[in-house]
């Protein structure tokens, strides 16, 4: 079965950035979802991303500011969404434990859509100092994520 949230807790401070890998798939009766990603339990309009995404013949960007959470565009595939085929991607969250500087994140996710598909490159903001002790992962249209699903949190020496 699946989890409706992932949470990574008790994140030590003893890495220079964070990198979060993933395969995802959520129950949405569509191609795609967005996956939500909160810092510390923060839901207040602390956040705000951009992203630029492709799909060989056209590119978009999008921003959304004041936001209550990064939200991760197409980082799941939904269950209508081609067999077996899942989201993946890539998100650094750097100088994650500095309480001197608010925290930014870039990534990388892609969606195949059975011969077609996008690409996206986004980055993001939390306006805030606090070390990152908590990662929050949900999805914005499904209520779980599928079977199969992977996120792993890796630290990085700086």
């Amino acid at each position: 079965g699946g989890s409706s949230t992932i949470t990574f807790s008790s994140i030590p401070s003893t890495y220079k950035h964070l990198q979060l890998r993933w395969i995802a798939k959520t129950d949405r009766a569509d191609t795609d979802d967005v996956v939500y990603m909160t810092f510390n339990s923060d839901i207040a309009a602390h956040y705000s991303w951009h992203i630029l995404r492709g799909n060989g013949t056209a590119a978009i960007a999008g921003a959304s500011t004041s936001a209550s959470n990064i939200g991760i565009q197409y980082g799941a595939s939904g269950s209508t969404g081609t067999t077996n085929i899942f989201t993946g991607g890539v998100l650094d969250v750097l100088e994650y434990a500095n309480t001197n500087i608010n925290k930014t994140v870039r990534s990388l996710q892609g969606l195949d859509l059975n011969g077609s598909g996008w690409i996206y490159l986004q980055s993001g903001n939390w306006r805030s100092t606090s070390a990152i002790t908590s990662i929050t992962l949900d999805q914005q249209y499904g209520s779980n994520f599928q079977q199969y699903s992977s996120f792993a949190l890796y630290g990085i020496r700086g």
